[in-house]
């Protein structure tokens, strides 16, 4: 897991720990020295921890204009143990909703497991994003099986093309393009 680096390629757009709005602004890493630990699996030090013992994050991406964050996860989403819908809800989506974010794209090919609790977090980030929308692209089957069967694609748009998306052979106003054309089209049906 220590080769899982959060995606960097598009860090000439937006730098996390350089925007002053991001809640892992000034945070300092050290490429040498493997600090953060999934289990007993040392991850790669870049992933930025927001409290969860099992799930860690990068902001990737933000286009405060368009009111959009894309954001990457790697480990074990767990609400019933560690509630880390709780602790991502209050230490980063609120965050960046007073910065007029409404839009997330959540990138969950990284994310290994999901242990359902209660949907009380999402629909409140939910309810946040009233002209928005959350999008999960490219979790894993039995990951977004385990969200389906919880009922959490009431608040959460998943499924089809956004389970499959090459997200990272383009610029990233290519892919908030994409995903809301997605949305655009389920709405209209």
């Amino acid at each position: 897991m220590e080769d899982i680096e959060p995606f960097y390629n598009w860090r000439d757009y937006y730098i996390t720990e350089e925007d002053e709005h991001s809640p892992f602004f000034g945070q300092k890493y050290n490429e040498f020295y493997y600090d953060k630990s999934i289990y007993n699996y040392l991850i790669h030090p870049q992933w930025d921890d927001f409290g969860s013992e099992t799930l860690y994050i990068k902001i990737i991406y933000v286009d405060y204009d368009k009111g959009v964050a894309i954001l990457e996860f790697l480990g074990e989403w767990n609400d019933c143990i560690t509630n880390d819908i709780g602790l991502l809800k209050r230490g980063v989506i609120d965050v960046l909703k007073l910065q007029g974010i409404i839009k997330y794209i959540l990138i969950g090919e990284n994310v290994l497991n999901f242990h359902y609790d209660a949907d009380d977090y999402y629909q409140e980030w939910f309810e946040d994003v009233e002209n928005g929308w959350i999008a999960a692209i490219n979790f894993q089957d039995h990951v977004r099986s385990e969200l389906i069967h919880n009922h959490l694609d009431y608040y959460i748009i998943m499924g089809g093309e956004l389970d499959d998306m090459d997200w990272r052979t383009y610029k990233p106003e290519i892919i908030i393009e994409k995903v809301e054309n997605v949305i655009q089209k389920r709405l209209n049906l």
